[in-house]
């Protein structure tokens, strides 16, 4: 894969706002919400500018108070929010009721008609947007919320392709959204992974892209499910993944890996006791690994970034991961130890 280092990236989806009932309790079980900045590509991109970096983010919002507190969040976190656009709709929004114990937590989705939903290919300007940039990230959030964002995903990858930028793209399914307009998802995404050279994903997702299992446990299944997509879409580089084994909501081991077409690199499994919020796990991992890949570390570097980042999320309250890169040398050299 060509080198990422020193490579400027812009994320690509929906700012979201998180409603989340309060401690462990149910939604509305007491009339108060935590309310949180979200969405897949736009935690990415405040976990990448809490690492030094300065990603952009292209969304859109409605000019209005929930959309501007959204995009002054995102601009406060370092992240460049210069396109961001302000369309007609409303905010996109989620609640969440947190996970306790074997009670795992629930997603309730209220995302119909947002601003970002209702965009069509006319108010992206793909040859502007991405001018100047190496490195165009988004997931599979994006194509799952309806048709209009099926063909932005589309347009997106296609212009980057033209243009010479690298796509990474992480498959995030959402079987609630897809399930809602399109029961048969595996053509659009399948057209998405083809542009990309960087994947999120582990071999369930796989599964999905292809149609097929695989055989084996662990390491074995994972390395089958590689090499699949590595012969089925060519300008495939690298995938990165992580494999979670889940006690309850409050105790979660944690491994993460690296495919390429030469090699394959597993972390040794993490034990996560007292999880605060394991929401944008996954997207601290994203941020971990392009932070590893556009820092010029290497493969196995670049694993241990991203897995440490995923692991600290989870002791973090919100979306998103405001971990520093003294936070990754501090997990690596002294654990949960005090820093004093």
């Amino acid at each position: 894969m060509k080198s990422l280092a020193g490579a400027r990236i812009a994320c690509f989806g929906e700012v979201l706002l998180r409603y989340g009932a309060p401690g462990r309790e149910l939604l509305l079980q007491t009339p108060r919400l935590d309310v949180y900045v979200g969405g897949a590509e736009a935690n990415v991109a405040v976990g990448l500018a809490s690492l030094g970096h300065v990603p952009r983010i292209i969304s859109a919002v409605p000019d209005n108070a929930l959309g501007r507190a959204a995009t002054r969040d995102l601009r406060a976190h370092g992240v460049d929010t210069s396109d961001i656009r302000t369309l007609p709709g409303r905010m996109g929004i989620y609640y969440l009721t947190p996970g306790a114990g074997l009670r795992g937590a629930e997603v309730l989705y209220d995302r119909e008609h947002s601003s970002f939903a209702a965009a069509n290919s006319a108010d992206f300007d793909w040859d502007r947007l991405l001018a100047g940039v190496d490195l165009l990230h988004l997931s599979g959030i994006t194509p799952a919320l309806g048709p209009h964002s099926a063909a932005l995903a589309l347009d997106a990858v296609r212009a980057a392709e033209r243009l010479g930028v690298a796509v990474s793209f992480d498959g995030n399914y959402r079987s609630q959204l897809w399930q809602r307009w399109n029961s048969e998802p595996r053509p659009i995404l399948s057209e998405i992974v083809a542009h990309a050279t960087i994947l999120f994903g582990n071999h369930r997702d796989v599964s999905l892209l292809l149609g097929q299992g695989f055989d084996g446990d662990g390491e074995t299944r994972r390395r089958g499910a590689a090499e699949a997509m590595f012969a089925v879409f060519p300008k495939l580089a690298l995938i990165a993944s992580t494999a979670r084994r889940v006690e309850d909501a409050d105790v979660q081991h944690i491994a993460a890996r690296i495919d390429t077409p030469q090699t394959a690199i597993q972390t040794d499994e993490i034990r996560l006791s007292g999880i605060v919020d394991r929401i944008g796990a996954g997207d601290a991992f994203a941020a971990g690994i392009l932070h590893g890949l556009l820092s010029g570390h290497d493969l196995d570097t670049t694993a241990r970034l991203g897995h440490a980042l995923a692991c600290l999320k989870h002791s973090l309250p919100g979306d998103a991961s405001l971990f520093a890169q003294a936070d990754l040398a501090a997990f690596s050299d002294q654990g949960s130890d005090v820093r004093r």
